[in-house]
């Protein structure tokens, strides 16, 4: 077979150009930083980085999600334990009021700190966080709980106006925490004797027996035992309330300190698949150098090639 200077010109320049472009790649990888900078370097390694890169961003969405959820139950339980104070300070009070040792001012001392009281946890109740209501159910723009008051600004009534729902939040993928956020549940109690009673109606009965009047119409005898026996059932419903709120806050604990591992391992995946071994790639680059000189200097000796040559 005949080699003509044709086709050792082609294989020359051929040759050149897969080592020009060798070197090149590695070139743009070193600059870069990356080992891939176009998907037709590496389809296969690109697509994988792709999968890492969205698995990351979820996992930056369910921390989100999680920390959001965690300061909401970090307020509920706060708001709670401000009520369960204001709840404890009622039933001292309650008791008080049922000695038939008070003076009529201290009876009517009582009746108003009670009062004051119970609007406070009124007030409490309707926390918003982030300019939601935490206890409203998935009417969160509404505020839950209303008071209705007689004319001389007494405590007749409380209403809620929010769902019984609670909001569930996606923490990680396919794992849902549903938030406490039903109100209803602070609006009836069931005491040790089985007695279903409306928080509504503990207002007004719990008014009623402290009385407009005190030395004339207080009932203590009703007040040391069933508003009591209530105001005690309404306190322990707000302790098991807040203990559910407090057991969501541990898992949620949980949930972010899951997610952060997880975070750290997507991260070193993604930096495994995608980011350039500096050393490495260097000493490739001096190889395929040395291979681009070597190619060169060939190609020097070949295109000093003349007719004469042949001639001699």
């Amino acid at each position: 077979m005949r080699i003509s200077s044709s086709m050792t010109y082609t294989n020359f320049l051929n040759n050149y150009q897969v080592n020009a472009n060798t070197m090149q790649g590695t070139l743009d990888q070193l600059a870069s930083g990356k080992v891939v900078n176009k998907a037709s370097d590496n389809p296969l390694l690109v697509s994988k980085i792709m999968d890492s890169k969205v698995a990351l961003a979820n996992n930056a969405a369910y921390a989100n999600t999680i920390a959001d959820a965690k300061s909401w139950t970090e307020n509920q339980y706060s708001v709670l334990n401000q009520v369960t104070k204001s709840m404890n300070r009622i039933i001292t009070l309650i008791t008080a009021a049922a000695s038939s040792t008070n003076g009529i001012d201290e009876l009517t001392a009582h009746k108003h700190e009670i009062n004051q009281d119970l609007q406070n946890i009124v007030d409490s109740l309707n926390t918003s966080y982030g300019g939601k209501y935490i206890f409203a159910g998935k009417n969160t723009d509404t505020k839950p709980f209303e008071m209705q008051k007689d004319a001389n600004g007494v405590l007749t009534g409380i209403s809620y106006g929010g769902t019984k729902d609670g909001l569930p939040r996606e923490i990680s993928a396919g794992v849902t925490v549903d938030l406490f956020a039903d109100g209803s549940r602070f609006m009836q109690v069931t005491d040790k004797e089985g007695q279903t009673t409306n928080l509504t109606d503990f207002v007004a009965n719990l008014m009623n027996a402290l009385g407009n009047n005190p030395s004339q119409s207080i009932d203590q005898a009703k007040l040391g035992t069933e508003l009591l026996s209530q105001a005690q059932a309404f306190y322990d419903n707000f302790t098991t309330v807040q203990t559910t709120v407090s057991a969501k806050e541990t898992r949620l604990q949980a949930a972010a300190s899951r997610n952060e591992t997880e975070k750290t391992n997507l991260s070193t995946q993604l930096s495994d698949e995608q980011d350039v071994d500096y050393a490495e790639a260097y000493m490739h680059y001096q190889n395929q150098m040395v291979a681009y000189k070597a190619t060169l200097a060939v190609g020097t000796k070949i295109l000093q090639t003349t007719v004469l040559d042949y001639m001699r």
